[in-house]
């Protein structure tokens, strides 16, 4: 792909291709957002490039950033001095990284020759400390370079692996056979209890150290290089992201980290096989141990002799790590790749990525990794002075309180404590093994946490204590109820003000639950803005943007004139899309679908007969969102009953939104194969309907681009459920804590108006998806042509909305447009 370098105001911005006006528009304003330490706020919708704006305009910033730290830094080198703005020059303990005069830190009335001596001594320092990176930084340039264009050197390692390996089955063979031999020893423990007694747990949050790799005492640490932070909600949109990287002008040059989970990143068949996250978690963290306690247990008595037979890890040894760390830093990969590569190298990828941080320019991670202290703590990721890039960002808020939220239901408290028996087992095992756990080096800790866990957890051939309650059997159980509890506990000792517990009573203990809700989420937000250099809060449908200033970035500490807003339109022309507010429907029935009214028949039949209209007109694929699952299942029923079903088939084949997540594929397969085929053979059905639900699987993350969604329709506004006690809660904290602006509603009032309108925003986004594209956009409720909702919509779609009082213009327009449009160019 052709580079096409843009200049825009003086900056060079490499893109892949020609940009809209609107993504130079993004790249420059990005570009004075991390140059100028700021919080941005960016809103660029689906199909407009976002990512490759994201990628070109930070990169193009990092790239200038490291150009001038350079230059300055050999300035220092030759000159020691730095020049004052008013041409006069001031000593090198003044460099960009020190604020402060020497003398600002001085006692007053030292004297002149003490002030001088420590002032040379911080100028040495500061040069022999850039003479270091300096050489660092020379000595990584090589070896990448090296693994770059020395083929050999990799099949030399390869080798070196093999040997090794080879080396490594001979040994466990040995032992084997001299195990098989030797018998059991005196003191070991009884068969089938050694591995009752708990190891010492060591979790990542208290190993402090991000790479857990045994590092040669003389091996400096390495520098953290500024790098830019790019966080999104899942695998599959870090993958796109990283991609997108590959395909940018930036993608041989950039020095690119992906970091994961364990879970989707380990290579230990053995590990992998176990499933559950948090057991894969625990059997790594024991491997790693057996592997530190090797050494150790060699050197002691031969009664230590069966513990050292315990399993380590293959793929966790400095060399091979470190390898795998220079081949990661080489070229751009993906969570794919990056798995395949150490299993090429016999490295470990989970570990190896971390070690890349440091001299990564670029480092991809979900959001969980990057918002959470505790986690971003053990993966080594510092963010003093770096930038935070914050993609599909319009649930954020929603993201950081769920992190730090638990919640255990009645049923694992019930099928844990009861039928376990746990607090009767934890006292006899702490009056039995009390000894044996404590630290001597006559009873060393034994391996077999989970195992131990394991063996609290009911089987299925237990007798029930209690009864089965009615629904319990349906409900899906937790691999260990103990990890809710303990995260649950764990969420009460970090409480302050800001949280609540919510006991939530329902028909029966099992579907019962004790929540606890954080109520301020921008407590573990500050932390992020007030160490980073500049961070960028990114989405395709990010109003309304009020919440992220009141709730998030005002409670964090943020200054109002550090944060920028940047909203840009669509690359679409204005006539590719109509939007629409309904007022009323072809009866001439009001349309406003509250609570009290939207179950009323004649509202739902007054629905129908709107989409049978509409279906005659709009080709391909129309898409339906209902509020909730439930409201739809019961307009569904009411068609079907009443012949309005039969009515809306003549013309579309219809789909349901199904509820489990592995259906979702399935159901979109056909869905998008019924309008491929209706196109192509005529006659009266003409596509399909799908009927959707607000917050599903299908209004965030599916694309319905061209004839899979021509037209989208949003039945009513879906405010959400105002009884629940979490959003009561919310609602009179954000009331108590933030101020009424002249005019407005309360807070309280103000969040539930945002919410609904955010889940109507990433609704009707899903259909316009490039810039050839076209729909229309149905709003099927009175409520929505008011002014102070019409302004909660993204402007590309406010600025084109026609309100419609009656149902007859509205269809009017409709066949209008789509006549127009089906016609081919």
């Amino acid at each position: 792909m052709a580079n096409k370098t843009q200049e825009v105001g003086g900056i060079h911005f490499p893109f892949p291709f020609t940009p809209y006006s609107i993504q130079k528009d993004f790249m420059a304003e990005l570009y004075r957002v991390l140059e100028a330490g700021k919080i941005g706020i960016f809103e660029s919708p689906t199909g407009t490039g976002k990512s490759l704006s994201l990628i070109c305009g930070a990169l193009s910033w990092l790239r200038d950033f490291e150009q001038k730290k350079h230059q300055e830094e050999a300035r220092l080198l030759e000159t020691g001095t730095v020049p004052l703005s008013d041409g006069q020059e001031q000593p090198l303990s003044l460099s960009s990284s020190c604020k402060e005069t020497p003398d600002t830190l001085r006692p007053v009335g030292e004297p002149d020759w003490v002030t001088q001596f420590v002032q040379k001594k911080e100028e040495r320092d500061l040069v022999d400390r850039l003479k270091e990176e300096q050489v660092r930084r020379k000595k990584r340039e090589e070896r990448l370079q090296q693994i770059r264009h020395n083929a050999q050197l990799k099949y030399a390692a390869k080798r070196m692996r093999q040997e090794e390996e080879e080396m490594e089955r001979v040994l466990r063979l040995s032992r084997e056979a001299l195990a098989a031999g030797a018998g059991a020893e005196p003191w070991e423990q009884p068969a089938g209890e050694e591995d009752l007694v708990l190891a010492e747990y060591e979790s990542d949050e208290e190993k402090g150290a991000a790479s857990g790799v045994d590092e040669d005492e003389d091996d400096p640490e390495e520098e953290h290089v500024t790098k830019i932070y790019y966080c999104s909600r899942t695998h599959s949109q870090l993958a796109q992201f990283v991609h997108e990287v590959q395909r940018s002008p930036f993608g041989k040059d950039t020095r690119l980290v992906s970091l994961g989970s364990r879970q989707n990143l380990c290579i230990n068949e053995d590990v992998k096989t176990l499933g559950s996250a948090q057991l894969i978690n625990d059997r790594c963290m024991e491997m790693q141990r057996s592997k530190h306690e090797k050494s150790r247990a060699e050197e002691e008595k031969p009664k230590r002799r069966r513990q050292e037979r315990r399993a380590t890890c293959p793929f966790y040894g400095y060399e091979q790590l470190q390898l795998l760390r220079d081949q990661v830093l080489v070229g751009v990969k993906d969570i794919e790749q990056l798995v395949a590569l150490g299993k090429e190298a016999r490295a470990c990828p989970y570990y190896g990525s971390r070690s890349a941080i440091p001299a990564a320019q670029l480092v991809v991670l979900p959001y969980q990794m990057l918002l959470h202290a505790a986690t971003r703590q053990a993966a080594g990721i510092r963010l003093q002075g770096q930038v935070v890039l914050i993609d599909e960002a319009h649930n954020l808020i929603d993201t950081i309180t769920g992190i730090h939220s638990a919640e255990v239901s009645g049923s694992q408290v019930r099928r844990y404590c009861e039928r376990s028996m746990v607090s009767r087992k934890l006292f006899g095992f702490t009056e039995r093994y009390g000894t044996v756990l404590a630290p001597s080096r006559e009873h060393p800790t034994l391996a077999g946490f989970q195992h131990f866990l394991q063996s609290l957890q009911p089987t299925v051939t237990q007798t029930s204590v209690t009864p089965v309650e009615e629904g319990e059997a349906r409900m899906p159980r937790p691999a260990s109820p103990l990890m809710h509890i303990e995260s649950f506990l764990a969420a009460l000792t970090t409480a302050n003000q800001d949280g609540r517990v919510i006991l939530s009573r329902q028909g029966s203990l099992s579907q019962s639950s004790l929540k606890f809700l954080l109520l301020n989420p921008a407590v573990h937000f500050a932390q992020v803005v007030k160490e980073c250099r500049a961070v960028v809060i990114a989405g395709g449908t990010m109003q309304p943007v009020s919440d992220f200033r009141e709730q998030l970035l005002a409670c964090a500490g943020v200054e109002a004139e550090r944060v920028v807003e940047f909203s840009c339109g669509h690359v679409i022309p204005p006539d590719n899309i109509l939007p629409l507010v309904i007022c009323s429907g072809p009866s001439s029935q009001q349309l406003e679908f509250t609570y009290q009214k939207r179950e009323l028949p004649q509202m739902m039949d007054e629905t129908g007969r709107i989409l049978c209209n509409l279906c005659t007109v709009v080709p391909g694929g129309v898409v339906c969102f209902f509020p909730s699952y439930e409201y739809q299942r019961q307009v569904y029923a009411h068609w079907d009953k009443s012949g309005l079903l039969a009515r809306l088939a003549v013309r579309k084949k219809i789909f349901q939104e199904p509820k489990r997540a592995n259906q979702v594929e399935q159901v979109l397969m056909e869905y998008s194969r019924c309008i491929k085929c209706c196109g192509q053979a005529g006659g009266t059905v003409t596509g399909a309907l799908l009927l959707s639900v607000v917050g599903g699987k299908m209004s965030e993350g599916i694309n319905f681009s061209d004839n899979l969604g021509r037209c989208v329709v949003m039945v009513g506004m879906p405010y959400p459920n105002i009884k629940s006690p979490e959003l009561q809660e919310k609602m009179a904290y954000l009331d108590q804590t933030l101020p009424r602006g002249p005019g407005q509603p309360p807070p309280g009032k103000a969040l539930v108006e945002n919410l609904c309108m955010k889940a109507v925003n990433q609704s009707i986004g899903r259909a316009i998806r490039h810039q050839k594209d076209f729909a229309s956009i149905v709003l099927l409720d009175q409520r929505y042509a008011r002014p102070p909702v019409l302004g909660k919509l993204p402007a590309w779609i406010r600025d084109r909305v026609e309100v419609k009082a009656t149902f007859g213009p509205a269809f009017a327009a409709m066949r209008k447009f789509h006549r127009e449009k089906s016609v081919p160019s």
